[in-house]
């Protein structure tokens, strides 16, 4: 009777770690923007640029890749999520593309843009960032260049890339290409304005 008793008992032990395995969740993958952008063909800028300030909008700013599931409805996946603050992780690869497009090392964001005396300054308000999965992405926002005792020069770009493969991956890699096309859209403006001011 004792022996049954224990061999009930192993096969309870057995199935409760059965269980527990069922119910543990899976491990959280995380993911980055990365530089995807190409020189410009134009001279190696002489001067800095500093990313000063980059807003996003409230749905996306959290940790959590969120998902277009319709007009009005959107998924939050808690197992995929950004690797750093998103706005930090677009600043700082906003920056990065616009040093391999102008040729410089002194395109920056955060705490350097203090030590460099940047000639322009890049803020971008991005009003849509968006994720179709397995489909497409959508990035849009408003920039403003700024040259110390100069105007201000505003732009818009709007920019849509299709999801090349499947999964989490994927949507990060669009994201980043669309991302390097708004850099291509500000490092032209920016090299008007270092035009203008060549010929004053």
């Amino acid at each position: 009777m004792i022996k049954a008793a224990r061999q009930g008992m192993s096969w309870l032990a057995v199935l409760l770690v059965a269980a527990l395995a069922g119910c543990a969740s899976p491990p959280s993958r995380f993911y980055t923007l990365t530089v995807g952008a190409a020189p410009d063909g134009g001279a190696p800028a002489a001067y800095a640029v500093a990313v000063d300030s980059v807003t996003i909008p409230a749905i996306v700013d959290r940790p959590q890749f969120v998902l277009q599931k319709g007009p009005n409805r959107v998924l939050l996946d808690e197992f995929n999520r950004w690797a750093a603050p998103l706005a930090a992780n677009i600043a700082s690869t906003l920056a990065a593309n616009l040093g391999v497009l102008l040729g410089t090392p002194r395109a920056v964001f955060g705490p350097l843009a203090a030590n460099i005396q940047p000639a322009y300054r890049v803020s971008v308000d991005v009003q849509r960032f968006e994720s179709v999965a397995d489909e497409a992405v959508t990035l849009e926002g408003v920039w403003l260049l700024r040259r110390p005792g100069g105007e201000a020069t505003s732009g818009r770009s709007a920019l849509r890339e299709t999801v090349q493969g499947e999964g989490y991956e994927a949507l990060a890699a669009a994201h980043s290409r669309a991302l390097a096309g708004m850099s291509r859209d500000i490092a032209a403006a920016i090299r008007v304005e270092a035009g203008r001011s060549a010929t004053r």
